[in-house]
């Protein structure tokens, strides 16, 4: 007899993010659209987080659903921020904004917006 292991989503999204995100897509008039996550090369540790609305999911794409909203998140940066959590937090010096809390990150600069990994 074997037992299936549990399968976690390639990110997480708190229910505070999902809120905020289906409220600003709504204003945008994009209700149906997602959260794409994406990682890029630059930044002042490495590698830095883009965020943007996107209503295009491509068969490359892992698609995560919480609370109502979607996360997007393309396999070329699936492997630097699998396990990691979307949260929303207001109280950011420069405004509320979407943060990440990523597991592979040894370092992060900081503004919170790029990362090294080993």
């Amino acid at each position: 007899m074997t037992q299936e292991a549990e399968i976690k989503p390639i990110v997480q999204m708190t229910e505070t993010a999902a809120r905020e995100l289906k409220a600003y897509l709504g204003k945008q008039g994009k209700p149906s659209a997602g959260l794409r996550v994406f990682v890029t090369a630059g930044g002042c540790s490495g590698l830095s987080y883009g965020m943007v609305p996107d209503e295009r999911i491509t068969e490359d794409d892992y698609v995560v659903e919480a609370y109502g909203a979607k996360v997007i998140v393309d396999k070329s940066s699936a492997p630097f921020i699998a396990g990691s959590i979307i949260d929303y937090r207001s109280e950011k010096l420069m405004g509320g904004g979407f943060v990440v809390t990523n597991p592979n990150a040894v370092s992060t600069c900081g503004c919170g917006e790029s990362f090294r990994t080993v």
